[in-house]
């Protein structure tokens, strides 16, 4: 769901930010008694529909609705999820699953009997970001920082390569720049202009965590950092940047040429190509 109503499920939110909440809801008709017969379950054996998230961006999951089921006959369920974007990032995926709900004691060899266990389940993934970088933003008052008050927007990166990129990466908007909070706030259905605000954001955002990975000494092609760490998130952006390029040959061209550099940044992350 979005601002303009009821959309069916996208394969990419591209605009999607970390403010944006996501609401989605489906309706699932199960067979009860078809499923029970075919799994060799007791007529009366209760099931349990379940939605369970996994972010990849976040290396966060969960159930996000589950619905214990003990009737009969054919059963409309309606899923209501929703997800707080703060939790989200990457790839979304959302398997809606059906399980059996309580342990059984006296189930045949042949039959589930564990709680939990899988009778069948319908995957959806929804891809939250694109080749802009994405992390948590808050909207603040630059007046009350050590922040120029006119500064639109500032990305803060604390922590080493090793440390969770959640926790590294923070996008703070100035809340007095009222072009800029409204690109955000309309990142879901952006106007035009918006869509030129979050190119330049996204940009400058590229370029400042660019500029950081080729400053650490440890940056290289044989680094291997742990998945979800700021290391592998700079690596990740680093090769959809500069594909087939090294970071030797691009940390050189930034300290001999950092004007030519700062273009062929530019061209990278194709800045006011929006559509």
């Amino acid at each position: 769901m979005t601002e303009d109503g009821e959309v069916p499920l996208p394969d990419a939110l591209p605009h999607w930010d970390y403010r944006m909440d996501l609401h989605a809801r489906r309706t699932v008709r199960v067979d009860l008694d078809a499923v029970r017969s075919q799994c060799g379950l007791t007529s009366d054996a209760a099931l349990m529909l379940s939605v369970v998230w996994t972010a990849t961006g976040s290396n966060l999951s969960g159930p996000a609705r589950q619905v214990r089921l003990t009737e009969t006959g054919i059963v409309p369920v309606a899923l209501d999820v929703h997800l707080r974007g703060a939790d989200l990032g990457g790839l979304l995926l959302l398997d809606t699953v059906l399980v059996l709900a309580d342990r059984l004691k006296d189930a045949r060899p042949s039959a589930p009997r564990r709680a939990g266990s899988v009778l069948w389940s319908e995957p959806a993934t929804v891809r939250l970001q694109g080749d802009a970088p994405q992390f948590p933003m808050a909207v603040i008052d630059f007046a009350r920082t050590s922040f120029p008050d006119d500064a639109a927007w500032h990305l803060q990166i604390s922590g080493g390569p090793e440390s969770a990129t959640m926790g590294s990466l923070l996008l703070l908007v100035n809340e007095r720049n009222a072009v800029t909070t409204a690109a955000f706030r309309n990142a879901g259905s952006p106007r035009p202009v918006d869509r030129i605000v979050l190119s330049a954001v996204h940009a400058d955002a590229a370029r400042i965590m660019i500029e950081h990975a080729l400053g650490i000494d440890d940056f290289s092609e044989e680094s291997d950092f742990p998945d979800g760490s700021l290391g592998a998130t700079l690596s990740s952006l680093f090769d959809r940047l500069f594909p087939g390029q090294t970071i030797t040959d691009i940390r050189l061209r930034q300290r001999q040429s950092p004007n030519l550099f700062a273009s062929d940044l530019q061209a990278a992350v194709k800045i006011f190509e929006v559509s």
